[in-house]
């Protein structure tokens, strides 16, 4: 290139790496400020995933406004499939909103051609300074988010700004021109372009911006415009392609659909446009285009595209069966026994892989219960069967007890809010209470064997108060898992009073087993079952509490 060496040519690719870097990096710090500010939000938008796809076309919409990534919505929505949180019919809305989200970033990169002296890029190093002093200078954590979504702008637009200036010197450059030319005149061209390049860099945010900075430049005719633009929605898919390796046959449907939803589009626009450009307007397609005109065929095209196939969606359906044939086997595997709700691809939207450790740890202790309840039967009927089964049962809780740590300590290193980072803490915690509950039903089941292998029997009396510590424990432990659920403070005190009568309740008995021991109305081998018994079902509702106290500390 006249003018230039082959030293300042080095120094122009420099730029535009190191430009295409700290957009990308902007990019994920103002998604990371605005998933944290967002962070109820987010959970909320989860609860409305039913089988009306026109909510979930919103959903996936407003999700991948605020994570700045349809690649990650829909790995999020490949996770959630093969989590089974999504099935197929609600997670082909979400797939079509995704697109259409993703076009915010394409006008946050416009704007940079709307405001004369005072472009984005000119106030970005103001406002990288502002963000950077208001996250040393308070600690206020809706204003650290602020400040993190205000460096993530400026670090953005200072990104773009670096790519421009890269590509600047290559605006009278023959060859330059030449080759978009040809992109333009042919269509298969100028989509495998765009659809290589956004594969290779995994985000159509960034291959959309780059194609900005050239159009910025004045670079880029109008037919190679549209036909990259639609490539790059065919390139995006890849992301969630990968991401289904390894996950079950419904979550790789999930991702084929996106796939077909994509290039049915691309193919129907492709044809349009061909025809627009060679016979109703020829001059046009030589037009240079802008960013903002970028923006505007990014999002006409990917709402035309959902209206489009939106009524076609159970043929999207039934085509990813066709091509993903089969059915899912459940396995008896350490992960098919214990996960249910949580899945790596989740961990790209952390206010939703919080929401769904929840899940998981509210499993694990709905399980603690059903042990607790067939410990007490066990004993109770004397039904060795049972106790088998509370064995068992045990050795799957522990399992969970594994891989819901494991998960919980890949969330811990996410993004989360101060308050998503407590949540997390308390369910380590709780994770620990609801195994050392399975853990006392383990230690009743052996008395069960105990007292069915030496045929000992208890007195009625013995026996109705058994019945009772047992009943008011499993309430409250049934109270302190749904107030883990819910976030409801009644039923945290409804822990707190039942807590206190099952302690109450453990001295009392204790006292009167041990009047009936000294009057010779039972015999020591089934007093040591009775205390132990009624001290295992104290110490449960101990750690009932702690779970309880957990919850009351997230609403502080």
């Amino acid at each position: 290139m006249e003018g230039y060496s082959t030293l300042d040519l080095l120094f122009v690719g420099f730029m535009f790496i190191g430009g295409f870097g700290m957009f990308v990096y902007g990019m994920n710090i103002m998604a990371e400020g605005l998933q944290k500010s967002a962070g109820n939000k987010m959970k909320n938008l989860l609860g409305v995933l039913t089988n009306n796809r026109v909510l979930g076309v919103f959903v996936g919409a407003a999700v991948t406004a605020i994570i700045q990534s349809s690649s990650a919505c829909t790995v999020m929505v490949v996770g959630f499939v093969n989590a089974g949180l999504l099935n197929l019919s609600q997670a082909v809305g979400v797939i079509m909103g995704a697109n259409i989200g993703t076009t915010v970033t394409s006008w946050i990169v416009s704007s940079s051609e709307w405001f004369g002296v005072f472009k984005p890029a000119k106030i970005a190093p103001l406002a990288i300074g502002i963000g950077v002093m208001l996250m040393f200078l308070t600690k206020n954590k809706n204003k650290k988010q602020l400040a993190e979504i205000i460096i993530g702008f400026g670090l953005l637009f200072i990104g773009l700004e670096m790519m421009s200036d890269s590509i600047a010197p290559f605006r009278g450059l023959k060859a330059f021109q030449d080759a978009f030319r040809v992109l333009g005149s042919n269509p298969i061209l100028g989509v495998l372009a765009g659809a290589v390049v956004t594969a290779l860099i995994q985000s159509s945010s960034a291959s959309v911006g780059i194609l900005q900075m050239i159009a910025i430049q004045g670079l880029l005719p109008w037919n190679a415009a549209v036909y990259i633009i639609l490539g790059q929605n065919i390139g995006t898919c890849v992301t969630a392609l990968l991401s289904s390796i390894g996950a079950n046959k419904t979550a790789k449907r999930a991702a084929v659909i996106h796939l077909l939803f994509n290039v049915i589009g691309t193919v129907v626009f492709a044809i349009v446009c061909v025809v627009f450009f060679y016979f109703i307007n020829v001059e046009i397609g030589s037009r240079i285009v802008s960013a903002t005109q970028i923006s505007i065929f990014h999002t006409v095209f990917n709402i035309s595209n959902t209206i489009l196939l939106f009524g076609f969606a159970d043929k999207l359906v039934a085509l990813s069966g066709k091509i993903v044939k089969g059915i899912d086997v459940l396995e008896e595997s350490e992960g098919a026994i214990a996960l249910r709700h949580l899945d790596e691809r989740i961990l790209e939207t952390p206010s939703f892989a919080v929401e769904n450790a929840i899940k998981e740890v509210v499993h694990m202790g709905e399980l603690a219960i059903l042990n607790t309840k067939l410990a007490m039967e066990s004993l109770m009927e004397k039904n060795e069967e049972k106790s088998g089964k509370v064995f068992k049962l045990e050795k799957d809780i522990n399992k969970l007890d594994k891989l819901i740590t494991d998960y919980l300590v890949k969330i811990s290193n996410v993004a989360l809010n101060e308050h998503q980072h407590l949540i997390i803490t308390n369910l380590f915690y709780t994770v620990n209470d609801i195994e050392r509950i399975s853990d006392h039903a383990e230690n009743i089941a052996e008395l069960a064997k105990y007292y069915l292998d030496n045929d000992l029997t208890m007195s009625e009396s013995a026996n109705k108060e058994i019945q009772e510590i047992s009943q008011r424990t499993i309430d409250t432990v049934e109270y302190a898992i749904e107030a883990r659920r819910t976030d409801n403070a009644d039923l945290v005190k409804k822990v707190e009073q039942n807590e206190e009568l099952v302690d109450s309740l453990e001295e009392e008995l204790r006292e009167k087993h041990i009047r009936r021991l000294a009057g010779n109305l039972c015999d020591s081998a089934t007093g040591v079952v009775f205390l132990d018994t009624i001290s295992n079902l104290e110490r449960i509702s101990d750690h009932a509490l702690n779970i309880a106290y957990y919850v009351k500390d997230e609403a502080l």
